[in-house]
């Protein structure tokens, strides 16, 4: 991960729709203390198999990422690798206030979605710049929006997306 390496990331972090967790196990390895949540259960299951083998201490949660205030608890950085791009325009609005809810004041959001400038033909909904704008305008400073690929078995060079750091105000 390299907001990792560039020093990005502090303090508590929480993974949203982190999948199997590796970037929630990689984080914890490096001495974030990590939640990872997910709405499948079988992948938490992995995940949790995950941190036991590898003795890294990360709590995973089947979650839904709509329902974000019911967890009660607060990070220093919430970071979201490919869930922002499956939400309707609706559920959007709801998943900010619920990433709002659950991060400090100053902390920052780090966000990866399918970017408009990949061909319709692949992956889930693609975002453009200014979605991602409209969805965090109030109570927010983008700090930027970036160019950015997800890894792709079908695209050697992978998939356009956006990779966007925001702050809570």
């Amino acid at each position: 991960m390299h907001l990792a390496e560039e020093g990005e990331l502090r303090g508590e972090v929480l993974d949203v729709g982190c999948g199997t967790g590796e970037n929630a196990l990689y984080l914890a390895s490096l001495g974030h203390q990590t939640w990872g949540i997910d709405s499948s259960p079988l992948a938490i299951e992995k995940a949790k198999k995950k941190a036991q083998e590898r003795q890294v201490n990360v709590r995973f949660l089947v979650w839904n990422a709509l329902q974000l205030k019911k967890l009660k608890k607060s990070f220093d950085t919430v970071i979201d690798s490919g869930l922002f791009h499956v939400f309707s325009d609706r559920e959007r609005p709801v998943f900010a206030a619920g990433v709002a809810s659950v991060l400090r004041p100053g902390g920052k959001y780090y966000m990866l979605c399918f970017s408009d400038r990949e061909p319709d033909s692949f992956g889930p909904r693609h975002l453009s710049q200014e979605e991602i704008k409209a969805t965090f305008r109030n109570g927010w400073r983008i700090n930027y929006i970036r160019e950015a690929h997800f890894e792709s078995h079908v695209h050697p060079n992978g998939a356009h997306a956006w990779l966007s750091s925001i702050t809570r105000l």
